[in-house]
C-alpha cells in the first residue's frame, strides 16, 4: 500500500487546512471549565468539553441552580 503523499507544511499523510480546524477548535482558552476546573477548549466554549455541557444543561434541567431566597409566606393559607 502506497503511503499518502506530504501536504504543504510536510506532515505526512495530513491534508492541508483539515488539522489545522480540528486543532483551533480544541485550543484552550484562558479561563478554566466550570464544571470540572481544567483549560476550556474553543469548540465547547466556556467548558472543556461535550460531557461538561451537558452536565451543566442537566443540572439546568433538574432545577440544581438556583438563587437562595426568603420563603414567602402563604397568604392563600389564612
Amino acid at each position: 500500500m502506497p503511503a499518502k503523499p506530504p501536504d504543504q507544511a510536510g506532515n505526512p499523510g495530513k491534508a492541508a487546512g483539515l488539522s489545522e480546524t480540528r486543532l483551533s477548535q480544541n485550543k484552550p482558552s484562558g479561563k478554566p471549565c466550570p464544571i470540572c476546573g481544567k483549560a476550556a477548549v474553543e469548540a465547547s466554549k466556556p467548558f472543556c468539553s461535550e460531557r461538561c455541557r451537558d452536565v451543566d444543561l442537566n443540572r439546568w434541567l433538574s432545577n440544581s441552580y438556583a438563587i437562595p431566597g426568603k420563603p414567602e409566606d402563604d397568604q392563600d393559607a389564612e
